[in-house]
């Protein structure tokens, strides 16, 4: 049984995407908040903006590197998670629901399977890891 939330399914750049039909909300999973350490900000593209698959969708500063985050799906984004402007916090306490960051109208469904289950995900991570 995997650690990480089975109703999501993960990138190997570290991101998770949660499905609703034609809606994918996106978000960093908690391996890639830990390793981050103390996030200092987070800056998103804008609601409009089209995101493609394996490409940044903003940047995330941390007191160890400023990193970009990598869209798992592309799409055009219909929402962001400002709060995160105001509480970048909330991605150390609640990073699978509160700490979403934006919501994407999935251009291309097939890229879905692109995407690794909670399992697979976890054995990815033990291998970055040098566990297995």
């Amino acid at each position: 049984m995997s650690t990480y939330p089975d109703d999501l399914l993960y990138s190997r750049d570290h991101t998770w995407a949660r499905v609703d039909d034609t809606v994918v909300t996106i978000g960093i999973t908690d391996f890639a908040q830990e390793n981050l350490g103390d996030i200092i900000s987070v800056d998103l593209y804008t609601v409009d903006s089209a995101v493609k698959q394996g490409e940044p969708f903003g940047l995330i500063e941390s007191s160890k590197a400023t990193v970009e985050l990598i869209a798992p799906v592309s799409g055009d984004i219909i929402a962001v998670n400002e709060d995160l402007f105001d509480d970048v916090g909330v991605l150390e306490c609640d990073v699978y629901d509160a700490g979403w960051m934006i919501a994407v109208a999935i251009d291309r469904v097939d890229e879905l399977d692109d995407l690794l289950d909670p399992d697979d995900y976890e054995e990815y991570v033990d291998q970055v890891q040098g566990r297995r």
